[in-house]
């Protein structure tokens, strides 16, 4: 794909690698394991239609979401999918989800009760998930609580249980909480008689997870975000062995060169003072865009396969970089934020250590007014 002349910062897209991924992650996975792709807050800023839609190519069994609106976007391209809601939902977004026929997470016997009442007066039947909280202590019913909500489901005539799942709260760090959260889960499944319903999606693991898929146990699922995406900073995940392809690449062009004398402070506040006579450059692209302010005199672009500093404080339009070792650069060439250059590559995962930030964050962060190309070969 090569970039247009028509912009000033975009990101690149490939699908094909996106797919690539899916199969790779699948291949890695006990036979019959169904794929939850997680395509949350517009697909973590790479776009839910394109996204979605090669995945349903590539045979995903089923997607997430975060909540109703997403839902019904999603459903513009994905109707017949199975749709899971993540999040809670609002009592005025009620009536919409059970029309929609998306899949509700209960996490409570009034929310479960609140749903029945819902599904009945509208004369349908809701699908939902059960969230158990193992240890994560945000969604989901406690896990010595659980049976009481599955009780009250099993009594509904307009509930219809889909699926049981947990969230791990620290499963890069914390190997041994993670087990415990996941003994947690499984004995909850267990004290419902549950672990044997072939007809439930049970699911804990996600990209994160830190033990090899344990078929011992009532797991036929995953959900999977971050690692479709190209990115994995899990070293003992059950996917460590997956190789993966970045899918997203974020530039910008050089919009000016000029040289600086020593002593000269560059951008607002004064937070960096050349100490020789340099040259820079400023491109067009800032925090408006989704270079964060936490980038500045920390983070690198990189131009001809060289890395230039960021000097000074980013700026909603623009930033500047450092190009002296850059020879003959001109204007309008294009700078790298997180991509390859020739033989130097910037990771989405080490420029979001630049920024304090996490993967996730660093992809929803990247603005509405970058626009995002699509490279749809499948190689």
């Amino acid at each position: 794909m090569s970039y247009s002349n028509q912009h000033r910062c975009w990101v690149e897209i490939d699908l094909g690698a996106l797919e690539r991924n899916l199969g790779r992650i699948r291949d890695n996975l006990p036979q019959g394991v169904r794929y939850v792709a997680v395509v949350k807050a517009d697909a973590y800023g790479h776009g839910v239609h394109q996204t979605a839609s090669r995945l349903m190519q590539a045979n995903a069994d089923a997607f997430a979401v975060a909540n109703v609106e997403e839902g019904a976007r999603l459903l513009e391209i994905a109707r017949g999918w199975p749709i899971l809601v993540l999040g809670p939902v609002l009592p005025e977004e009620e009536n919409a989800l059970i029309q929609l026929g998306l899949v509700a997470t209960v996490s409570s016997c009034e929310e479960a009760i609140r749903f029945s009442e819902s599904a009945g007066n509208l004369g349908q039947t809701l699908d939902v998930h059960v969230k158990i909280d193992t240890g994560m202590g945000r969604l989901g019913v406690w896990h010595e609580e659980a049976t009481r909500v599955f009780q009250t489901i099993a009594s509904s005539e307009n509930l219809r249980l889909r699926g049981i799942y947990t969230h791990y709260s620290d499963a890069v760090e914390s190997p041994e909480f993670t087990r415990e959260q996941r003994a947690r889960f499984v004995q909850a499944v267990r004290a419902a008689g549950l672990e044997d319903r072939n007809d439930l999606l049970i699911h804990a693991d996600n990209s994160a997870g830190t033990e090899a898929f344990d078929r011992n146990n009532p797991f036929n699922a995953v959900r999977v975000g971050l690692l479709q995406f190209g990115v994995t900073q899990y070293p003992s995940s059950v996917f460590h062995s997956v190789s993966i392809e970045p899918v997203f690449r974020f530039f910008t062009r050089v919009g000016l060169i000029k040289s600086l004398p020593a002593g000269t402070p560059v951008s607002y506040g004064r937070t960096y003072v050349t100490k020789e006579r340099i040259r820079t450059a400023i491109l067009t692209a800032g925090y408006g865009d989704g270079i964060p302010t936490a980038a500045s005199n920390r983070g690198e672009v990189l131009i001809r396969g060289q890395r230039c500093p960021i000097l000074g404080r980013v700026t909603m339009d623009q930033t500047v970089v450092d190009v002296t070792k850059v020879e003959n650069l001109e204007v309008g060439e294009k700078a790298v934020i997180i991509g390859r250059s020739e033989s130097s590559e910037i990771t989405v995962s080490e420029f979001s250590r630049w920024t304090d930030s996490i993967p996730w964050e660093v992809f929803c962060s990247v603005t509405k007014r970058v626009p995002r190309l699509y490279s749809t070969a499948r190689k």
